[in-house]
């Protein structure tokens, strides 16, 4: 559609600006529209319209278009406008081959070229302020009053037709306690355009020293308070210094003109966001929808029965699988081990009781495109080679899942099997996750439920938990159903407490996330369906790609497929079946886990587990 600036909706500064060419054609690129709004300015040759077009369009967070002109139908302004900014400073940027070769107050000299090119308008972030009044915060300008600093990340922006930069953001500093209101009025009033692309530690993106921005200036973070950082609009500068086209023209950093393009508004029914710390060091928070979290939360407490009346009520804690799920949402490589020899008078000593649930979830994330490895005890390589290569002839993983073991050795062999070149900068994994594995004790050995000491068949798998607790960038999680199992020392005074020989068998190693579930395969089966939801949430899909490329579609289709289902669960314990594993209750080799059959508790359990990730109630 065609949009006419109308002068009398625009301040006194604005109309000095603008000089209009008969009529101006402008096409309008928001839906719904909300007061005056400030923009920034791109101005390109009509011939590389189209292709950053479609690149703003492909990273909309930096880079919201407004709107556009036709060629030959625009003048540009010849004064920038901004409410409270001096009329002589420089408002425009030219650029020649990519280099920024001037600052301009008036683009007036450049008429004629400017009538073969496009001007294209970018929403900006001024229009933040706005939350922090609706949140009840004082706003924190920088000192000196200019305009709030703007960083160049290590977060690529998605290329289009030689269009490609790296994605530039804004910090301002948030108190803690106030992170989720602010978050939710932002988004309240803005939409998806409110929402930050990260909370936390700067380096994560790439950024060295907040105190030296690449535009504007600093905004210092005072004890208490959390960097938080929104996409730039800055970002086009980085664009079209990319392309190194022979002539371009931006606005300046912090400056604006004013149009009667309308500010957006958050549509109806907009996703409520919640704001979840997932890491300490380095400082790390995440954000997806209340509906998601109302989700995961159903999953937790579907889980949590007691089949077994062992007493893990005592062991819950709210909102593990949520953080668990969102830690390993935002890692790139997993280690998974699961492995728990209490049959020590068989062979194999395994039991049917995680196995599985390894094998679920890293089917899932196989789907999300991270990296999977499974590291489990030397004496079971053999075994768990043949359980991976039958998983995938029988369909139940869609590729292998290299399996490496860990036998201890010096104390830096844990550093050096986590860490490339045992450098902890560089980790291999940044997220561990045990599923029903032997935990060591608080006297170094690995027992049973019925305290038979089985630390002959377990390697120290425990020790790369335990040295991952001090590497910055790698979380870990537990998954048990009785207190003995890696990751349990989370939970290790409730275990003593309440669960039978719980004193004597409790585990002493520590996982981040300790997630609780009354058959450990139902945990690891949980874990891949909170990924499910958390992956088909925008919410949270926006925050994780940093508001750049494309959308996924929620419940992408190989996602679907890897879900953990009633058909190919079966088909893997059947496949544990034929390799002589036995239950881990009753001892006995056939079609159950932990003494309850499949048919009916277990099968029963991954339908509803899927019922509430899909929506099939």
């Amino acid at each position: 559609m065609t949009f006419t600036l109308h002068p009398k909706s625009c301040p006194l500064a604005a109309i000095r600006s603008l000089i209009l060419q008969k009529k101006p054609n402008i096409r309008n690129m928001s839906s719904t529209i909300r007061g005056p709004r400030p923009a920034s300015v791109v101005v390109l040759h009509r011939a590389l319209a189209p292709a950053f077009e479609t690149f703003c369009r492909a990273n909309r967070g930096p880079l919201p278009l407004l709107g556009r002109s036709e060629p030959g139908k625009w003048v540009l302004p010849a004064l920038g406008a901004i409410s409270g900014t001096r009329m002589d400073r420089p408002q425009f940027r030219k650029y020649e081959f990519g280099t920024c070769t001037g600052s301009l107050t008036s683009l007036e000299e450049y008429s004629e070229q400017l009538k073969d090119m496009v001007t294209f308008f970018l929403g900006c972030s001024a229009s933040l302020e706005g939350a922090w009044e609706k949140a009840g915060l004082p706003r924190r300008d920088p000192p000196g009053h200019g305009h709030v600093g703007a960083y160049k990340t290590t977060v690529p922006c998605a290329t289009v037709a030689g269009f490609c930069c790296p994605l530039v953001v804004t910090m301002r500093p948030v108190p803690k306690d106030k992170l989720e209101r602010l978050v939710q009025a932002s988004c309240s009033l803005m939409g998806e355009q409110g929402q930050p692309v990260h909370i936390g530690d700067p380096e994560l993106l790439g950024i060295r020293d907040l105190s030296r921005p690449d535009y504007g200036d600093p905004v210092p973070c005072q004890p208490g308070e959390v960097p938080v950082f929104w996409p730039s609009q800055l970002t086009s500068l980085e664009a079209v210094s990319s392309y190194q086209t022979p002539l371009a023209f931006t606005s300046a950093p912090g400056s604006t003109v004013m149009t009667d393009l309308k500010d957006l508004e958050a549509p109806a029914g907009c996703p409520t966001p919640e704001v979840h710390p997932i890491s300490q060091d380095p400082l790390h928070y995440s954000i997806t929808s209340a509906s998601a979290v109302q989700k995961i939360r159903e999953l937790e407490a579907v889980i949590a029965v007691d089949p077994g009346n062992r007493g893990i009520g005592h062991l819950l804690r709210k909102d593990e699988l949520l953080g668990a799920s969102l830690s390993l949402s935002h890692a790139h490589a997993a280690l998974l081990t699961t492995g728990f020899p209490t049959h020590f008078s068989h062979e194999p000593p395994e039991e049917t009781d995680g196995p599985p649930g390894a094998i679920a979830l890293a089917a899932f994330l196989q789907a999300l495109g991270k990296g999977v490895s499974m590291i489990v005890d030397r004496r079971a390589l053999s075994l768990f080679q043949k359980l991976v290569e039958e998983a995938v002839e029988q369909g139940v993983l869609k590729t292998p899942v290299p399996i490496l073991t860990y036998q201890g050795g010096s104390a830096g062999a844990a550093q050096a099997f986590l860490c490339n070149e045992r450098d902890p900068k560089s980790p291999r994994f940044d997220h561990l996750v045990a599923i029903e594995r032997a935990g060591r004790a608080a006297d170094g050995n690995y027992y049973n439920a019925r305290k038979m000491n089985i630390k002959h068949l377990v390697d120290p798998i425990d020790d790369l938990f335990l040295v991952a607790q001090k590497i910055p960038g790698i979380s870990s999680t537990g998954v048990g159903d009785g207190g003995n199992e890696l990751g349990m020392g989370k939970v290790k005074e409730a275990v003593k407490s309440h669960i039978r020989n719980g004193d004597v068998i409790a585990c002493d190693v520590e996982a981040d996330f300790a997630v609780i579930a009354g058959v450990s395969n139902w945990g690891g089966y949980a874990l891949a369906c909170a990924l499910y939801i958390l992956n088909s949430c925008e919410v949270h899909g926006r925050y994780l790609r940093k508001a750049t490329g494309p959308s996924h579609a929620p419940g992408e289709q190989r996602w679907t497929e890897a879900l953990p289902s009633v058909a190919k669960e079966e088909k893997m314990l059947s496949i544990l079946v034929q390799h002589r594993v036995r239950s881990g209750v009753s001892g006995n080799v056939g079609m159950e886990v932990d003494g309850l059959p499949f048919h009916g508790t277990h099968a029963q359990m991954i339908q509803e587990l899927l019922d509430i990730t899909t929506g099939r109630q």
